[in-house]
């Protein structure tokens, strides 16, 4: 009985390591880009503080969001025409649709901005905090920040990022 707890106790430890390992594959990315600065982001009720940022292209930024508004907000990062789209799609599945991850896109598809590449974006629920790591591109001279859960970018949560350098 003895052999049969301590094998059962070695492959419970197995496995837990296995899992942790393929957790922390999903974010090597995130966790070995080499880091330019941390911006720290507050998403209130209908607002983003700052507003605007200036950013070098190539610059690679670790957004800390901390969501201190009543409900749930999103961060994405793409040019305004992604953005329009984004947040057309969002109107079409409404707000309840939008719970999923953003990780993996939950059950929508992020645009493509006019420069390629999908949107980065995270889900912040109230009272949490998220981070996300993006580098900033090229060729590129500015950028919005938004939250486009319906009714949110109408209310004036967006932001600029110009990449003037």
């Amino acid at each position: 009985m003895r052999a049969s707890f301590l094998a059962l106790g070695f492959g419970l430890l197995a496995s837990t390591a296995m899992a942790t390992g393929e957790h922390e594959g999903d974010h090597s990315s995130q966790a070995e880009a080499e880091l330019d600065r941390t911006v720290s982001v507050v998403a209130g009720d209908m607002w983003f503080d700052p507003e605007a940022l200036n950013v070098e292209p190539g610059e690679t930024i670790e957004f800390e969001i901390h969501n201190t508004g009543d409900v749930e907000h999103e961060f994405v990062i793409g040019d305004a025409g992604a953005q329009e789209k984004h947040r057309e799609m969002m109107q079409e599945m409404g707000s309840e649709g939008h719970h999923d991850d953003h990780a993996s896109h939950g059950s929508h598809d992020m645009e493509e901005g006019e420069h390629g590449g999908n949107m980065p974006a995270v889900t912040i629920a109230s009272g949490e905090t998220e981070r996300l790591v993006w580098t900033a591109p090229d060729n590129v001279d500015e950028l919005e920040f938004a939250c486009n859960i319906p009714g949110h970018y109408e209310s004036g949560m967006y932001g600029v990022i110009d990449l003037q350098g």
